[in-house]
């Protein structure tokens, strides 16, 4: 089964990024606005009673993490993915660190950038567009995220929560 490891920012923010998304994310349906943390796996029953074991314990290692939507950004010419970009700091980047650590499942994909995407799989046409629109609105959103969410993918490709983490560490 495929697994993945994400945080849900607030209400507010979700709110906010769906406004776009239901327009220009064709995933809009399968998910909710998510912050990936860790890319999708494939693991077996087994592996993830471990895996959720590791996962406790390292939510009680972390407080939860302040994010700061700074900006609308993309990740072009790599592909034509448009998002919040999340400000990185040292909180999220040395919990990220560990989590690839500690969840040797899967390879990165790519460098972790933090972000929501709010649109994707646009023509380059439709993303000079939407691009060039969307910088001009914006974002400007601080939030606290206070749970951590193991996923897993149902057959119709949407993704429905596992497991639930809740971030109650000093770090």
């Amino acid at each position: 089964m495929k697994y993945g490891i994400v945080a849900f920012p607030s209400k507010k923010l979700q709110d906010l990024a769906n406004t776009y998304r239901k327009r220009y994310d064709p995933h809009y349906a399968k998910i909710t606005p998510h912050m990936t943390l860790k890319d999708s796996f494939e693991a077996s029953e087994d592996e993830i009673q471990t895996l959720v074991k590791q996962l406790d314990e390292l939510a009680a290692k972390y407080a939860p993490l302040a994010i700061h939507a700074s900006r609308i950004s993309s990740f072009f010419p790599t592909t034509n993915a448009i998002f919040f970009r999340i400000e990185p700091t040292e909180q999220l980047a040395a919990f990220q660190r560990e989590l690839q650590e500690q969840i040797p499942h899967g390879e990165m994909k790519h460098v972790f950038v933090p972000h929501i995407t709010i649109a994707q799989k646009l023509s380059d046409s439709e993303h000079d567009d939407i691009f060039g629109q969307l910088r001009m609105t914006g974002v400007d959103e601080k939030d606290t995220i206070d749970r951590i969410h193991l996923l897993y993918q149902l057959e119709d490709g949407s993704w429905t929560t596992y497991e639930t983490f809740r971030l109650s560490g000093a770090e």
